[in-house]
């Protein structure tokens, strides 16, 4: 049969191409097993990136290359395979020729000779097959996956598709032979998008090249497209500004690669829908009048039809943002008089599911004053402490001057409620004063309730904005107003329970931000009792896994681990408090798991802390989960990566890092400064915050006298050490810890052994009952040989000591690896303190050796340090003998 040599060749190369070596590294490593799938939907970028690693020389083996399209079917597409071989010469040295093309013998036997053709080749060959998802014939699949079998290992393919292949993808994911690029990775980084500009000549501010990134969500062929328009734009900011999914270039591709492969019933669904911000089954035969939504969306998701799952949210799923701006345009178009219908449609589905917010939203967008109105009076506790999922923030828009909203205080605050769940603060604030203005309308009966729902709004609006007095100054308030004054009677009635539980949840919540532990832990008991009684389970969990947190943070990390475990196990909330509930959860997990040195299970945990919190409004979390997770990367010795995750905390909290948390962040900071050496600036960052006027957190304490140890100075970091011994001001366990091995330490350096084995016993003692293991693990490089003197003089805890001894014995290995040599020798005088540093003498004791003064000691000491890129003595001496100074 005749066929198309371009089909065989690798296409050319599209101009303003951008090199991606990420990517290029992926495939790369997929060629080393048998299969690679390229999975994106249309225009992602699957065949340039190809093209781009076979034309550069990525694959070290024979390529060949095939391009697959409709009319591929049964043997037709095995005499393009088989002609593609013989003409890339993958096959030369095999006994190929000898293999009867497709159609002169059954398939079965071709497919025979040929994998025993290709296993008998000297070197495995790399098969790329673009376009795969047009393979109309189930039985190529078949046949490659045969193939696969039976070639010993010579045979690697390359698949570029639109949607899963048809091939038993789960036995070599399970054996871990594949390689799966999705959509995912081929997304464009914002650094990506800056150079893609760039090779069309196209320069944005930062602000907007993230916001044209964040639009197109990476999508390449949308990113180019706009690239294309704006190089003839005369000002590419504003039409970033104006750039959606009905810009003429996007539109034109979305419907021919996309809506045109679609059938008319999946094409009404989609329309229908586009007015979600997101989409379960259920919703979509709400919307339609079908039966069959989940089946629709997961053969859209299988088809990678720009419907993508929500991560943590199954069965939900989203469109991609420029596609739903299309579908929603498409709608206004084509069924006009349909949008304000399945608005209330979706109102009254996300109602009878438990989602007021949603319900609200979609109430205010089908003008729905009457249902809006009875959403808020009906459901405001969990308006306020339950948010939806409010990403899309131009479906519901502001009233028109003369709405009803300009007069009905509760439609008002019904709309201050929707722009509070999407974290618009500004236009919440103008309604909420719109309402207040309009409060004399109501009648008197009604006013009482009024002013306790706008009260507990105000409330929500300061916990959003971060101010912990303001939420400390409204709970207060909205308590005032309780008409019963006194929380037992609450408890014994059951009256009003609600607004007690929103009032303590928020106290609770401020009083944690500000490390005030005591306090929010009597908050949240309280918060936690009247969410029960209230029936609120967005209340329950969210001061349940508080909770948690606050007993890892002080140290109850037995009771902590059970109390998380607990959170996790309530009731579901169908709202968006599951998740920052759960988010707590899960921090207070792994801030256990890495006091207990557990450091891959905190990994985990903080992964899904990160992904499954809604942080807005939660500095805490945002703090938190950087914090933890710098210490793990210290621990590690990644202390590059670490301090990456410090600085985007800081940037992202802004103005809410201020107090505990900003001490808390600082410390972590100063102690992965410390660890590489930089002890200076370790300082200029802790000792500003001791000199404040302000009572600063015991880590500022605890980090300096870290930095003054590593400086050789452990009579300035005795100096600074808080107080540890007995909780006498209500300083967290750990850090009390951390501050007595400390004391023990410099004690021991002081030449007090009988004081330094004190402490350490005191300190072994407190630890053991809760499993602290981290501290001994990973701690100063002076406490291994204390925990050595403490096995020798017999101790109470000789498992711990001796299992904590086992464990630190290897050092992890650092970011600043040793140098190959010495770009600054060492002085005469400097490699004799370093053979001193060899032993266990003082910096005072040497000096006394050696007839120097102690700062000239220490001096030498510093430049020793410098000089071999050392954080201590412990480092200094093995980079030293590495470079056989020693």
């Amino acid at each position: 049969m005749p066929l198309l040599t371009s089909k065989l060749t690798v296409p050319v190369l599209p101009n303003g191409l951008v090199t991606r070596p990420r990517l290029v590294e992926m495939l790369d490593a997929g060629i080393r097993g048998p299969l690679t799938v390229l999975s994106a939907p249309a225009g992602w970028g699957k065949t340039a990136l190809l093209n781009a690693w076979v034309r550069a020389g990525g694959p070290v083996q024979p390529v060949t290359w095939l391009t697959v399209e409709a009319d591929d079917a049964g043997d037709r597409f095995w005499a393009y395979l088989h002609s593609a071989l013989n003409t890339s010469g993958a096959t030369k040295g095999a006994d190929h020729q000898s293999v009867p093309a497709p159609g002169i013998v059954a398939r079965d036997v071709y497919l025979a000779r040929l994998a025993n053709a290709l296993a008998g080749l000297p070197a495995p060959t790399v098969v790329v097959l673009d376009d795969f998802h047009q393979v109309p014939d189930p039985g190529v699949p078949e046949g490659l996956e045969f193939l696969l079998r039976h070639t010993a290992g010579r045979l690697r393919l390359v698949i570029a598709t639109r949607m899963d292949p048809a091939l038993p993808l789960h036995r070599w994911r399970l054996s871990g032979e594949l390689t799966e690029v999705q959509a995912r990775d081929l997304a464009f980084t914002v650094e990506e998008t800056a150079e893609l500009l760039a090779r069309h000549g196209v320069e944005l501010p930062d602000g907007h090249l993230a916001a044209l990134r964040a639009h197109t969500e990476g999508w390449p062929a949308g990113l180019r497209l706009a690239a294309l328009a704006m190089r003839e734009h005369p000002d590419p900011p504003r039409f970033v500004d104006q750039f959606s999914g009905v810009q003429p270039g996007i539109a034109e591709y979305l419907t021919g690669e996309v809506l045109a492969d679609l059938s008319a019933e999946i094409r009404y669904a989609l329309l229908c829908t586009s007015v979600l911000e997101r989409v379960c089954g259920g919703l979509m035969d709400a919307l339609t009048g079908r039966s069959d939504g989940a089946r629709i969306l997961a053969e859209l998701e299988r088809r990678n039809a720009f419907t993508v799952p929500i991560p943590g949210q199954y069965p939900w799923y989203r469109y991609h943002r420029l596609f739903a701006e299309l579908l929603r345009a498409e709608l206004s178009r084509e069924l006009p008089e349909k949008v304000p219908h399945l608005h209330r449609a979706a109102a009254a589905w996300y109602a009878g599911h438990g989602l007021p917010a949603d319900a609200l939203r979609h109430a205010l967008a089908a003008g729905d004053w009457r249902y809006a109105t009875a959403l808020l009076v009906d459901h405001w506790p969990e308006l306020v402490l339950c948010k939806g999922n409010g990403a899309l923030r131009t479906l519901v828009p502001p009233p028109p001057p003369d709405a009803a909203a300009r007069t009905d205080p509760e439609l008002a605050l019904a709309y201050a409620a929707d722009r509070l769940d999407l974290g618009d603060l500004g236009a919440a604030d103008a309604y909420l004063r719109l309402a207040d203005d309009q409060r004399p309308r109501l009648a008197a009966a009604r006013r009482e309730r009024f002013t306790l729902m706008a009260a507990a709004f105000q409330l929500a609006r300061a916990q959003l904005a971060g101010d912990n007095g303001k939420v400390l100054s409204y709970a207060a308030r909205l308590i005032a107003l309780a008409p019963v004054a006194d929380p037992a009677a609450v408890e014994e009635t059951g009256e009003d329970a609600s607004l007690w539980a929103i009032a303590y949840a928020a106290r609770g919540a401020a009083h944690l931000n500000d490390g005030r532990l005591a306090a929010a832990a009597d908050a949240l008991g309280a918060g936690l009792a009247a969410a029960e009684l209230a029936g609120l389970p967005c209340a329950q969990l969210l001061c349940a896994g508080r909770l948690a947190l606050l007993r890892a943070l002080r140290g109850e990390l037995r009771r902590a681990e059970e109390s998380a475990r607990a959170a996790l196990a309530l009731p579901p909330c169908a709202g968006r408090c599951r998740l920052t509930g759960s988010a707590y959860a899960y921090l207070a997990l792994a801030l256990v798991r890495y006091e207990w040195d557990r450091l891959d299970d905190a990994e985990r945990y903080l992964e899904l802390a990160a992904g499954t919190g809604d942080q807005a409004g939660e500095p805490i979390l945002t703090a938190g989960i950087a914090a933890i997770r710098a210490g793990v990367l210290r621990a590690r010795g990644e202390l590059a990566a670490g301090y990456t995750v410090l600085v985007a905390a800081r940037r992202d909290l802004g103005a809410k890092l201020t107090g505990y948390l900003g001490d808390w962040l600082t410390a972590a900071e100063a102690d992965l400064r410390t660890c590489y050496g930089d002890i200076e600036t370790a300082r200029e960052l802790l000792i500003p915050l001791l000199e404040e006027s302000r009572p600063a957190a015991p880590a500022v304490a605890v980090a300096l006298a870290r930095a003054y140890l590593r400086d050789d100075d452990p009579g300035a970091a005795a100096r600074a050490l808080p107080v540890w011994a007995e909780d006498q001001d209500g300083t967290p366990l750990p850090l009390r810890l951390e501050a007595g091995l400390l004391a023990a330490v410099t004690s021991r350096l002081a030449g007090e052994t009988h004081r330094a084995s004190a402490l350490l016993e005191r300190v072994l003692q407190l630890a053991e009952p809760e499993g602290f293991r981290r501290l001994f693990t990973h701690g100063e490089p002076q406490l291994r040989a204390l925990l050595v003197d403490q096995l020798d003089a017999g101790t109470a805890y000789w498992s711990m000591v001796s299992e904590a001894l086992k464990a630190s014995a290897a050092e992890p290995p650092r970011d600043d690896l040793p140098p190959v040599d010495l770009v600054e020798p060492l002085s005469d005088r400097e490699l004799t303190v370093l053979r001193y540093l060899q032993g266990a003498l003082s910096n005072l004791e040497i000096a006394s050796d050696l007839s120097l003064s102690v700062n000239t000691v220490k001096t030498h000491v510093r430049s020793i340090y410098r000089k071999l890129h050392a954080a201590h003595r412990r480092e200094a001496v093995l980079k030293a003998r590495q470079l056989r100074l020693l």
